[in-house]
């Protein structure tokens, strides 16, 4: 499987990577229901077929446990959009940096309810941001009470958090193209923001 056509069906079916075949069963079950193209409220025959396309793979074992070594390497990477000039430059930057720790706090917490924490050393990893940078982005964050620390000192967002950030993201339009993408798997694929666009201007 390319890299640019890499699918996180983790995040497309929004449970762990650890997640047991029961789970994963369950939430396919509710996803082919409310995508399937004979619902005519919520129909969507591409995204069914994705979801069946992952659920085939996350079903089978001999599949999962192959898939599983692409999803370790894609892990290992930072997310695309994070290599872009709006999360690099001046204080619009820093507002998208913020907005970005925001966000993939939202999706560990709504995906991984057990294990709703991220480590600076992850956030780096999948922003691509160095820990210094990232001092000033937590202070504020913590200053507003919009995240705070586990007692491992990793972070977690909170109900402050989820509401600004939900409050916000229609001024914020690269985070809001990353929640977009992740409805559909593909926060991790390199091409990502041009597909989003291209189908969002039809």
């Amino acid at each position: 499987m390319p890299e640019q056509e890499f699918v996180d069906y983790y995040e497309l079916f929004q449970i762990n990577s650890s997640a047991e075949p029961e789970a994963i069963q369950r939430v396919y079950r509710v996803l082919a229901a409310r995508y399937h193209p004979d619902n005519t409220e919520t129909g969507n025959i591409e995204k069914f077929l994705l979801i069946k396309e992952g659920y085939q793979i996350l079903s089978d074992p001999a599949k999962r446990l192959e898939y599983d070594k692409q999803f370790d390497q894609q892990k290992q990477a930072p997310l695309p959009i994070f290599m872009t000039k709006e999360f690099v430059d001046g204080v619009d930057g820093e507002s998208n940096r913020r907005m970005g720790v925001l966000c993939l706090l939202y999706s560990q917490r709504k995906n991984n309810p057990p294990q709703p924490a991220l480590s600076v050393l992850e956030l780096e990893n999948m922003m691509f941001v160095p820990r210094e940078h990232l001092v000033f982005t937590i202070w504020y964050l913590k200053s507003k009470r919009f995240i705070q620390s586990d007692d491992r000192s990793s972070l977690m967002i909170t109900a402050d958090g989820i509401d600004y950030l939900e409050a916000n993201l229609p001024t914020h339009k690269s985070i809001h193209k990353l929640l977009r993408a992740a409805e559909t798997g593909a926060s991790r694929q390199t091409h990502f923001e041009t597909g989003w666009a291209e189908k969002n201007q039809q």
